[in-house]
């Protein structure tokens, strides 16, 4: 039972948890095989984010049993969390981990086995969730400390600085899936970060389930300890002044020696003050690309997500970065067809993004999902509709983009380079700028994970491929 294959859904904060259980799986003996090979172990990390990703992680756990009935098919994360009712009667499914033991991994698979007598595989095994622990997003949970030495990449690392959620916006079930904030310590963020850097890794990407919460769960659990502010800033073990406690950790890791990139993954509007935008433009490390959650240019339709800002000041937090930073590549989320989304409400909203411009825009059809309120409101918009209203503002985000990454035409910038690719014939050195526009260099010279200012004359990769 020593060949393992891995598949992960969803987002970053996943593909981080599932790299650090290849390599716990890997240090202890076993070998990572392809998930389109035979496999003794199936491990999906599973997504829950929409009914369609449900209905994807199913599809992958039931492809990994038809693949090999005797293996022992492993279902971890958030769709554990939330569909346990689907996952119970499974038969594709003989054990399921929840979000909070990624860590223990190891020791369940091998518990299980044991236990069993999987060693031969023919006899029925016996489905149960004893080896789950679900969040109890009512209770507070310490954070679950797991450690990243390398990732398939060679010049990018994430790291996962916080998990859970407590914004309970009215589309999202990732706070049932998640829990409640969990912040990460300082110290563990410094080993792991030393540790990727003396890998060889030049830029490192601050990701969580809701980074902008990073530390207030330290400050909770201060107050119910009866440590006061001053006394907690007094001895260097936080500053809780305004919204700086994510601020107090980028200055921290902008420190690190031998780190030459910082980027920092989707933020909360209401995070951005005249001060942090002003600290951060003090880090010469930071990548000048900003990921601001948006979800709709319209006040009420926002109001009806239970999103925690207005487009007022969603737009003062766009003009704090612009007045900081010289042209930062702004990126956003857009849900179309949100339940009661007039066509006045979609108006103001493609009229928002055209005002606000930014360098990429993710647009979503809004997809009901089971267990939230907003799969319950009346006044669902027709699919239709939604593709529609999809259509006209994907035609709007390629405008802007090709907008914003014309500019760097003829200029001279710097670029991290990631991989070496044959091109119509020719060699391509391709990399990213601070800001993330993606450009390709006619060169022979291997420039992997070198840092080099280049002038583009047409080497943006959109430019060669066509």
């Amino acid at each position: 039972m020593k060949n393992v294959a891995l598949h992960n859904l969803g987002c970053k904060v996943n593909s981080y948890e599932l790299d650090v259980v290849q390599q716990m799986l890997l240090e202890n003996g076993y070998n990572i095989v392809s998930f389109d090979e035979k496999a003794d172990i199936y491990i999906v990390n599973t997504c829950t984010v929409t009914n369609m990703a449900d209905r994807k992680s199913r599809q992958m756990l039931h492809r990994a049993k038809a693949k090999n009935p005797d293996a022992v098919v492993v279902a971890i994360g958030c769709y554990v969390q939330t569909g346990k009712e689907d996952v119970l009667p499974d038969d594709s499914i003989d054990l399921a981990i929840g979000n909070n033991r990624k860590k223990d991994i190891v020791n369940i698979i091998e518990s299980y086995l044991k236990e069993r007598g999987m060693l031969d595989t023919g006899d029925k095994v016996d489905k149960t969730l004893q080896d789950t622990t679900i969040i109890d997003v009512n209770q507070t949970c310490e954070y679950e400390e797991m450690t990243l030495k390398k990732t398939a990449e060679h010049t990018r690392a994430y790291i996962k600085i916080q998990d859970g959620c407590n914004q309970f916006c009215t589309y999202c079930i990732i706070p049932y899936a998640r829990g409640r904030v969990r912040s990460r310590k300082w110290e563990d963020i410094k080993k792991e970060v030393e540790g990727l850097v003396k890998a060889g890794y030049k830029e490192i990407v601050l990701t969580g389930i809701h980074i902008s919460s990073y530390g207030i769960d330290f400050e909770e659990k201060a107050w119910q300890q009866g440590v006061s502010k001053e006394v907690m800033k007094s001895e260097g073990r936080h500053d809780y002044s305004g919204n700086s406690k994510l601020m107090d950790l980028i200055e921290r890791i902008h420190g690190i020696k031998g780190l030459e990139r910082i980027r920092i993954g989707s933020l909360e509007p209401r995070i951005v003050t005249k001060e942090f935008a002003q600290r951060l433009a003090a880090l010469t490390k930071i990548c000048p690309h900003f990921h601001l959650s948006l979800q709709s240019g319209s006040d009420t339709t926002l109001k009806r997500m239970n999103r925690h800002y207005t487009t007022k000041e969603y737009r003062q937090s766009v003009e704090m970065l612009r007045e900081a930073f010289e042209r930062p590549a702004i990126t956003t989320d857009v849900i179309v067809g949100f339940p009661q989304e007039t066509e006045e409400e979609f108006a103001q909203t493609k009229a928002f993004l055209e005002e606000i411009g930014f360098f990429e825009m993710h647009i979503f059809k809004y997809s009901k999902r089971r267990g939230t309120i907003a799969a319950n409101m009346p006044g669902q918009v027709p699919d239709p509709v939604k593709t529609q209203r999809s259509n006209i503002l994907l035609e709007l985000e390629g405008k802007q983009s090709k907008e914003f990454r014309s500019f760097y035409l003829g200029k001279e910038v710097q670029v991290l380079f990631e991989e070496s690719k044959d091109i119509k014939g020719k060699t391509y050195q391709i990399g990213h700028t601070k800001d993330y526009v993606k450009v390709a260099v006619s060169s022979d010279e291997d420039l992997v994970n070198e840092l080099r200012n280049v002038k583009t004359e047409r080497f943006l990769l959109e430019d060669v491929l066509n």
